[in-house]
């Protein structure tokens, strides 16, 4: 029988890991509402059917407590699109290194505007790549402006990097990604109403 793939139910109902539970029974409700497929404006079944079951799993104790055991372990491995074995100092591989990060550094505005940020070690988890292959990644990102350090010492994107990420010059071909569909292709497919979730802007995509 074929592994079920791993679905982030926090994202799928645009939640930190940390939210409680009368926040996921709230959330989970404005976005059913919105997503039902009685609703005639923006009903989608399919959207709907994956909010539904990240309800079922955040919504138990016991069912959350077990996801969120692998929780860290199964994100980074969804986020690690980089194949060490064939990586290389060359363009492409910094343009996916460019990609990764301000995609993640998105995600992570998107959730919290006024506080987005995050540190290079969890940049480092999450991508799958030692910590010296960023040392040149972020310098660039930081000497652009994409990249902007806040206050308390973490990164996170400037509205630059949000409307680079939105460029063709950071597109990536479809056959040097994870053959499962990641997390800022999927929620960016989810955005063609107005900004739900996507950590990615519609016009960005990644191949």
């Amino acid at each position: 029988m074929a592994t079920k793939p791993w679905v982030d139910y926090y994202e799928a109902l645009q939640l930190s890991p940390s939210a409680d539970p009368e926040t996921v029974e709230r959330v989970f409700r404005l976005l059913a509402k919105r997503h039902h497929p009685d609703n005639s404006v923006s009903g989608d079944s399919d959207r709907f059917n994956a909010l539904r079951e990240a309800y079922e799993v955040l919504s138990d104790p016991a069912s959350r407590a077990a996801y969120d055991a692998t929780y860290e372990a199964s994100r980074s491995k969804e986020w690690q699109i980089f194949d060490q074995s064939s990586a290389s100092d060359d363009r492409h591989h910094d343009a996916r290194l460019f990609h990764g990060i301000l995609s993640l550094l998105y995600i992570a505005r998107r959730r919290d505007p006024d506080n987005a940020g995050m540190a290079p070690s969890h940049l480092e988890r999450l991508l799958g790549v030692p910590s010296e292959h960023l040392d040149f990644p972020l310098w660039y990102l930081k000497k652009r402006n994409y990249v902007e350090v806040l206050d308390n010492g973490l990164m996170a994107i400037s509205v630059d990097g949000i409307d680079k990420l939105g460029s063709d010059e950071l597109a990536l071909p479809a056959n040097r990604l994870l053959a499962d569909e990641s997390v800022a292709a999927r929620t960016a497919r989810d955005d063609q109403a107005p900004l739900e979730l996507a950590p990615v802007p519609q016009e960005a995509h990644l191949g």
